[in-house]
């Protein structure tokens, strides 16, 4: 039997015994207005609120716009979402238009999954955050139907997710430190740069704590010989890599680093979609998978596994999300060298229960899908 017909059959089961009342993210039941056997998309605009300004080499933020997104399935509800960042190029206008255009109905059997992904490509190019709502909430949703969290179906062992580190943005000393006894339970910081205090900023760190650091500047060097100086300064500061250290475009300077480099040099911004995989390989030591550029969890898994053949790090990173986005991408944890799953904590309404970190390390919800729960049908 093929895997297609095996998750099939593996559905038909699970959705035999479905009842045809779903419950909405608010908690209220709600009948299934679609018709019996097609999918329904819903969507709705969420801002997130951060606990802190935002601060990047490029802008600064208190907010992030947001789309929820639900899949629903004869009684059945995937959950997924949209997070759009500034550099993204995303809104929630353009996020609410793409999904306008979706529609799900046509697709009998659900676990088409490339079909679906290329019919959303047949739509509209990029958009990458709008279809991984779509994405995530459709793995969500099958996973509920076969009964196991994503992790399992691929066949990975959870207790390999790494440690996730603890972001910490450009800001005043102060607040640094306040942020820094507020990483205290995360065994990895994560340090934003590319202005001209990045030094000062981590003094400060290492004026408080001697844990490892990793780096992000955000295209925030653009002299090549700065870069690597840095890179030298921080490797004797118990750095562990630089992510993003050039702009994306100059990717020849870029691999001049790389050669010289006493860190590995992760691409972000510069990778986005599994064909820049390979274009990566010859510029940076790894990659920084986000489901909001990979257009979620199906391309995600690719990209990982393709990066390993090729020998590169990987790394698996997040917007500042809610966990429901959050806790998909840690469904992919046990691949990578390097997490850092910590967009839910910086935000101060969160509609889900999810991902866990204990003692700095990643727990996956053993929860069928993507292991995500409603507050709101918690309380």
């Amino acid at each position: 039997m093929n895997r297609r017909n095996f998750l099939r059959n593996t559905a038909m089961g699970a959705m035999a015994i479905a009842s045809p009342i779903s419950f909405s993210a608010f908690g209220e039941a709600t009948k299934q207005t679609g018709r019996p056997g097609r999918m329904k998309l819903s969507f709705e605009p969420y801002e997130l609120q951060l606990r802190h300004s935002f601060n990047l080499a490029k802008f600064s933020r208190t907010t992030t716009p947001d789309v929820q997104v639900k899949i629903e399935l004869d009684g059945i509800t995937g959950y997924g979402e949209a997070s759009m960042p500034p550099y993204l190029g995303e809104s929630v206008e353009s996020v609410t238009k793409f999904l306008s255009q979706v529609d799900l109905s046509q697709f009998a059997d659900p676990f088409r999954i490339e079909d679906i992904h290329e019919y959303m490509e047949s739509i509209a190019p990029n958009n990458r955050a709008a279809k991984a709502s779509v994405d995530i909430a459709l793995h969500d949703l099958l996973g509920k139907i076969m009964g196991q969290p994503w992790y399992k179906i691929w066949g990975l062992d959870p207790t390999k997710a790494p440690s996730t580190s603890f972001t910490i943005g450009i800001d005043k000393a102060d607040v640094v430190r306040q942020k820094v006894d507020e990483a205290s339970p995360y065994n990895v910081i994560k340090v934003k740069m590319g202005l001209d205090n990045d030094k000062e900023l981590v003094d400060i760190i290492r004026s408080k704590t001697d844990r490892p650091i990793c780096v992000d500047a955000n295209q925030g060097w653009d002299d090549k010989e700065k870069a690597l100086e840095m890179c030298h300064w921080l490797a004797e500061r118990n750095c562990l890599f630089v992510e993003q250290p050039m702009p994306k475009e100059k990717l020849d300077e870029t691999a001049w680093l790389r050669e010289r480099s006493p860190l590995p040099i992760v691409a972000d911004e510069f990778f986005q979609r599994l064909p820049d995989v390979r274009r990566a390989a010859g510029a940076y030591d790894g990659i920084n998978i986000k489901l909001m550029k990979s257009t979620g969890l199906h391309e995600a898994y690719q990209m990982a596994i393709l990066a390993r053949a090729l020998g590169m790090k990987v790394m698996v990173g997040c917007m500042t999300e809610t966990s429901c986005a959050v806790t998909a991408a840690a469904q992919i944890a046990p691949l990578v060298d390097w997490a850092d799953l910590d967009g839910n904590l910086l935000i101060a309404n969160d509609r889900f229960d999810g991902i866990k970190i204990e003692e700095g390390k990643i727990i996956i919800p053993d929860r069928p899908g993507i292991g995500v729960v409603p507050l709101s049908e918690l309380s």
